[in-house]
């Protein structure tokens, strides 16, 4: 696999740090999960006794970000944990966490301590607000940085006020920068031969998702409100409801609508004003109204055989049951089994990146705490099963 030659030294925990080191792994990075003695990282005993989210005693978090991944317990506040974890550096490739600000310079594991043992290691830290600014001690959360960002504010409507993301991409989309930013890092490493930090804020990636809604206003001065599912631009592009579901239709431009009105054959959609997409937005209260009243009276399965027919971009509201289970989804590979230790496996989604060069490998288990611990650490210079055992004996390792 594209990775399989990078070693990455897994210190996250919760969502968005495991979610870039399980993308890293995903790609074939090996991926081991340096985890505290005792409970572990935290997402460990989240949901663990719950009867609907949890096998084997590990939660639905834990168990999904922590796919491929191999577990050593150390305990890096003690001087013999550090040095261990120092001597796994010098192998290592990457160095990736999600702690506050400040942190790993206190615990003697930043980049300017690890590249003076390691010059070409890679650290990469996501946190709330980055280690640069005012706000780099500010304590920040998946819906705190979606607030903050701008997104809040466009999502829902002006009536209903700012609504969340249903997904938290406060904290996926640090993980994913955190994970883009360790291939740019690794790549420029080829040339160089040198490592270095890279510094990904939460709030950075959701003022990046803005894109270019953001330099619409940057150029006018215009702050937009939520406008719910429909669109600042087209007609009709929207959620209607239909006799049994919802349905999203997306008629960009003058040449879909004239499609659009074959499918539907409103009488009342027939204005030579409508013709022209500056006539349908003036419209676009009536419209909506009009295509939501005639495609309540049909289920979604005629409306999109319907639309899709004629091309127009068309698509169902599924619910979590509904996008899993689609023939799409299913054909690419983004519902796929992983195996448990204890027996029979789980489902949870895939990798999306599809690379072609890649040859298909079956997902590894969730590691339990210290699993590899003796695996991991035995294979390196010096760590026989004597060392090891003096190790676990001062509570350095586990």
């Amino acid at each position: 696999m594209a990775l399989e030659h990078i070693t990455v030294l897994d210190l996250t925990h919760m969502l968005s740090g495991p979610y870039g080191t399980m993308l890293l792994a995903d790609l074939g990075a090996r991926t081991i999960k340096v985890e505290p003695p005792g409970s572990g990282e935290g997402t460990r005993r989240l949901l663990e006794n719950d009867p609907d989210y949890s096998r084997d005693g590990m939660g639905a978090y834990y168990l999904t970000l922590n796919r491929n991944k191999h577990s050593v317990c150390i305990d890096l506040k003690s001087e013999a944990g550090l040095a261990v974890f120092h001597d796994l550096v010098r192998s290592a490739d990457v160095v990736f966490d999600n702690f506050s600000v400040g942190v790993t310079r206190r615990l003697g594991i930043d980049y300017a301590s690890l590249a003076a043992i390691n010059p070409g290691i890679i650290t990469c830290s996501v946190t709330g607000f980055g280690s640069t600014g005012p706000d780099t001690q500010r304590p920040a959360f998946d819906q705190v940085v979606q607030a903050m960002g701008g997104g809040m504010s466009i999502t829902g409507t002006p009536e209903q006020g700012p609504t969340r993301s249903g997904i938290p991409i406060g904290d996926l989309g640090g993980g994913l920068f955190g994970a883009i930013g360790v291939l740019a890092a690794l790549a420029e490493r080829e040339r160089t031969g040198r490592g270095q930090h890279v510094d990904v804020s939460m709030l950075d990636a959701q003022v990046s998702l803005l894109n270019y809604m953001a330099t619409m206003h940057l150029m006018s001065g215009i702050v937009p409100a939520g406008i719910g599912n429909s669109h600042f631009v087209h007609v009709p592009y929207n959620s209607y409801p239909t006799e049994d579901g919802h349905i999203i239709v997306a008629c960009i431009g003058d040449a879909f609508w004239q499609r659009f009105l074959e499918c539907i054959d409103l009488p009342a959609l027939r204005k030579p004003e409508y013709d022209r997409q500056p006539g349908r937005y003036a419209a676009k209260a009536e419209i909506d109204a009009l295509v939501g009243a005639e495609l309540r009276t049909r289920p979604t399965a005629y409306w999109l055989q319907k639309l899709s027919a004629a091309r127009i971009p068309c698509g169902p509201v599924n619910n979590f049951r509904q996008a899993l289970d689609d023939a799409q989804v299913r054909a690419r590979d983004m519902v796929v089994e992983v195996p448990l230790k204890a027996g029979g496996a789980i489902q949870m989604p895939g990798n999306p990146v599809k690379l072609s060069a890649a040859e298909p490998k079956p997902f590894g288990s969730p590691p339990e705490l210290g699993e590899h611990t003796d695996a991991v650490l035995g294979a390196l210079p010096g760590y026989g099963s004597g060392k090891l055992a003096s190790l676990r004996a001062a509570g350095a390792i586990a």
